[in-house]
């Protein structure tokens, strides 16, 4: 195997529950992505720990797509998403890829369901070629401040049409989308 790289991708595999992941899932991350291990306060988000490994969600809903869009009555699923692809993947470091999303399976026909696994196992064959989201690097704020945005980094970011991510919108209308594919 002289010349070849070693690559990692960690698929958390969850019905989404209540908005979430279910408890035995969050247990096994709190057990298992714990301090020293997975992160320190040196060493978290674009410094983290596995900053050069990917990371992505893969889950089930029991709701419908339009029910998780801006206008939605679950809301947008990117906002739902952003404590775990944000404040659990992003923050230990990893690249945190697209979710990988099965909408209301348990409602879909079984041709329906099908063309899922089929997608599913098209994208896993590709999987390494898929370009992980943007978080501002760790270098865009002051550790002095509490952590806020550097003044010409805010600045910057000011005269964008919205915020950069989902979480650090800066008051303004939220991105387009943080998902590649969009929901």
């Amino acid at each position: 195997m002289k010349g070849r790289r070693f690559l990692c991708c960690i698929i958390i595999q969850h019905p989404l529950y209540w908005f979430t992941l279910p408890a035995i899932m969050k247990g096994w991350i709190d057990r298992v992505l714990s301090p020293d291990f997975a992160y320190t306060q040196e060493k978290c988000y674009s410094q983290g720990m596995f900053k050069d490994k990917k990371a992505m969600l893969s889950f089930t809903t029991g709701s419908q797509q339009s029910m998780f869009s801006a206008n939605g009555i679950h809301g947008d699923m990117n906002v739902t998403l952003w404590p775990l692809q944000n404040g659990i993947l992003h923050y230990c470091g990893f690249q945190v890829l697209d979710p990988q999303i099965f909408w209301a399976p348990s409602s879909a026909t079984c041709e329906a369901r099908k063309s899922m696994l089929d997608e599913w196992r098209t994208r896993l064959d590709k999987l390494f070629d898929e370009k992980p989201f943007s978080f501002p690097p760790m270098d865009f704020f002051e550790k002095e401040t509490g952590f806020l945005l550097k003044p010409d980094v805010a600045e910057k970011l000011a005269r964008e049409e919205s915020g950069p991510t989902v979480g650090l919108h800066l008051g303004k209308p939220l991105p387009c989308t943080q998902m590649k594919n969009g929901v």
